[in-house]
């Protein structure tokens, strides 16, 4: 059989489910580590219930993805995941779901693997929300789940850290409302609202513009040019001010950024 018979014989099992968003739909791409549970406690020797490292290792992640060519407008990670809000018109692939999941996650395994120093992977799925509305509350949403998730935390390792077991602590907390275990905290000297932003509403990462002297190569004459940047947002806004915040990205919709764009 010739090579281009072959060839357009076998690429339809390749390409037999692929599928596309379609247009107008927004796209956020939900990245999950993968047996970080494992990673985290066995195999790193990672702070209890947050570490700087592992924080700073997902921000370059989410660094990486804003970079590599996609129309990313706002990243956002907290504990083991990253969301990705897309540029409502991004076209890149012609949006089919297995490059954005292939790609993405592959982009970020490497690049977390590069700041630890040690394998790590994730998974993605994208997923596709119809209006402004539900792309503002799924940003909501997983900033609750990170305020959830620290204030558990917070609280397991405090028992932890008194003797209890994994299934001791698990047990004590089980059924405990949001008020019993912030005063559990607060018995024991830490006081939820005072910890760390970050820690509690997630990590932003977006596009800024800024302006840095530039030198015209046959004048000399200097003027400043207007150049961009990603920045790392460690203090978010939350509740309806956050919602607020991210429509800003929703609407404004800056330019994706170049190829292994500024950081």
């Amino acid at each position: 059989m010739k090579f281009d018979d072959l060839d357009s014989r076998m690429r339809v099992f390749e390409t037999a489910h692929d599928h596309s968003v379609l247009p107008g739909i927004f796209m956020v791409a939900r990245i999950d580590g993968r047996s970080f549970t494992r990673l985290t406690r066995e195999l790193q020797d990672f702070e209890a219930p947050y570490d700087v490292r592992f924080r700073d290792c997902m921000v370059a992640a989410v660094r990486r993805l804003m970079e590599c060519g996609f129309g990313v407008v706002y990243g956002y990670t907290q504990s083991d995941e990253i969301s990705l809000l897309f540029r409502r018109d991004e076209q890149s692939f012609g949006r089919k779901l297995r490059k954005y999941n292939s790609i993405l996650a592959g982009e970020a395994s490497a690049a977390f693997t590069h700041a630890l120093g040690a394998p790590a992977a994730f998974d993605c799925r994208i997923c596709q929300l119809p209006t402004e509305k539900d792309v503002v509350d799924y940003f909501r949403w997983r900033q609750q789940d990170a305020h959830r998730n620290a204030l558990s935390g917070h609280c397991y390792w405090l028992l932890r850290g008194q003797g209890a077991s994994e299934r001791q602590a698990t047990q004590r907390l089980d059924g405990t409302s949001v008020a019993e275990r912030n005063e559990l905290l607060f018995r024991h000297g830490t006081n939820f609202n005072e910890l760390p932003a970050w820690q509690k509403r997630g990590i932003g990462l977006y596009w800024e513009t800024y302006e840095k002297p530039g030198r015209n190569p046959r004048t000399g004459e200097v003027r400043p040019a207007t150049r961009r940047r990603l920045k790392v947002d460690l203090e978010l806004p939350m509740r309806e001010a956050y919602g607020a915040f991210i429509e800003r990205f929703i609407r404004e919709e800056p330019e994706p950024a170049p190829f292994g764009g500024e950081s």
